[in-house]
């Protein structure tokens, strides 16, 4: 008869697992939202003359 191993995470391990990987995820979309965010503010501060330099204009920024 042979023996065979249960290699399996007990219940609450793999809940704390979960949670971890949702604040994970929670704060990589904060930190995307912001850079995006600054980015935005950046380019808002620029004239017209600046903007259409880099090749953008006002409703360019919105989609960025």
């Amino acid at each position: 008869m042979a023996n065979t191993a249960q290699n399996t995470a007990p219940l609450g391990a793999a809940t704390i697992l979960h949670v971890v990987d949702a604040f994970t995820v929670a704060f990589e979309k904060a930190v995307e939202w912001n850079e995006t965010r600054k980015t935005r503010k950046a380019l808002s501060q620029l004239s017209d003359a600046q903007l259409e330099d880099i090749g953008l204009t006002r409703k360019d920024i919105i989609t960025i």
